[in-house]
């Protein structure tokens, strides 16, 4: 008999090569020719999740192996940054309050070329919804990472009556169910959430793409080397001087 282990691993693999599949001719291939496009124009390109969604923003900006030319926008900005009480980040207040995006945008470094990638597994938080509504008003490429199954489930949040993906220029699937959760444990108690590790993947797909394809015009990726491996703090900081005051990837 197959263990949850067994089980889970399944549930995993098998959506696996539906996002490779991605990468080759869809919605993942497409994002990565939009930020190829604005990393050529000396853009950045800056990811924001809130919730476990945070993680595939902490995948995309500030890593080893990843791009330089990458930042990170997180809620607790508008207390690092800004003037909100370390109160306001207890609780899922914020991440539902759509009156929090013009603040968290503004506060944001930003320039016209840059991109952006926002994730949210429902996809109707009044965060998450609001900051996309302000991408797009201000010219910049969007991609969304969503739930499709999940988001068209439930109910938008934001005044709008949009979800996220109503407001992007490529949407991608991560193939998580409604809920999230994959396996029925018992009577009516499911578990095994397979959003961050589907989202991993994605982001690293991403990567990858723009990578290829800025090596298909000549350009040599900047990547980030591991402050671990000798040289890399060298390596890593002569590229980083190239957007000065652009990049934010830890908060």
């Amino acid at each position: 008999m197959p263990t949850s282990a067994d089980l889970f691993q399944e549930q995993v693999t098998r959506r696996l090569p539906l996002l490779t599949r991605s990468a080759h001719d869809g919605p993942i291939a497409e994002a990565a020719d939009l930020l190829a496009d604005a990393v050529a124009n000396g853009g950045v390109i800056t990811a924001f999740g809130t919730g476990h969604s945070e993680a595939f923003a902490m995948e995309i900006a500030g890593r080893a192996g990843g791009l330089i030319p990458t930042s990170r926008m997180a809620l607790r900005n508008l207390v690092l940054f800004g003037d909100r009480d370390a109160s306001v980040l207890t609780g899922a207040g914020l991440e539902r309050d759509p009156d929090v995006a013009a603040d968290l945008f503004a506060e944001h470094p930003r320039d016209p070329r840059d991109a952006f990638i926002i994730i949210s597994n429902s996809g109707v938080n009044g965060s998450i919804v609001g900051v996309a509504e302000l991408v797009k008003q201000h010219g910049h490429p969007l991609v969304a990472v969503t739930s499709l199954e999940h988001t068209e489930a439930v109910e938008p949040k934001h005044p709008s009556g949009k979800r996220l993906k109503d407001f992007a220029d490529v949407v991608i699937d991560n193939l998580g169910p409604f809920g999230d959760s994959t396996l029925e444990v018992t009577d009516g108690m499911t578990m095994g959430a397979i959003s961050s590790i589907t989202g991993a993947y994605i982001a690293q797909l991403l990567t990858l793409g723009i990578s290829e394809r800025l090596l298909a015009r000549g350009i040599t990726p900047p990547v980030y080397i591991s402050a671990n491996v000798p040289g890399g703090d060298v390596h890593n900081t002569a590229l980083k001087q190239q957007y000065e005051g652009r990049l934010r990837a830890d908060g």
